[in-house]
């Protein structure tokens, strides 16, 4: 399956947004001008923050359709993006993601995700975030 690529202030198609809401119960609008997202169309999408200026880049949202969950897509739109933002000069990732989902961090870890910090009731629910940074090659 190719990779869908929206760059800065693309709308998004319908089905990220119904994507969005199925998987974080909110949408969040088009892309600001320094996001990009790549997508497997109908299933799944990584949305980044990126900061070539300083080097930086930031996964804001990944997701994947519960039905589409275990056969690699998630882990297919993290390296796509770690190849595509290096090539662009960032050098460093970071992303942030709940304690308790424990695929993700799992998921994180074993594409060279390093656990650097926790923010305490970072959601509105009062769960804390565990932060990550990855250095690009």
């Amino acid at each position: 399956m190719s990779l869908l690529r929206l760059g800065a202030g693309s709308a998004l198609p319908a089905w990220i947004e119904a994507l969005e809401r199925r998987v974080f119960g909110d949408a969040w609008g088009p892309l600001d001008s320094d996001e990009v997202l790549w997508a497997l169309p109908e299933t799944a999408y990584a949305r980044w923050r990126q900061s070539p200026v300083v080097g930086e880049g930031e996964l804001l949202r990944i997701a994947v359709a519960p039905e589409a969950r275990g056969q690699g897509q998630a882990r297919r739109l993290l390296q796509e993006g770690h190849e595509r933002l290096g090539a662009e000069g960032l050098d460093t990732l970071f992303l942030e993601v709940r304690v308790s989902n424990e695929s993700a961090r799992s998921l994180y870890a074993s594409e060279g995700w390093r656990e650097i910090g926790l923010r305490r009731s970072y959601y509105r629910d009062g769960e804390d975030a565990v932060l990550y940074r990855r250095e690009l090659p």
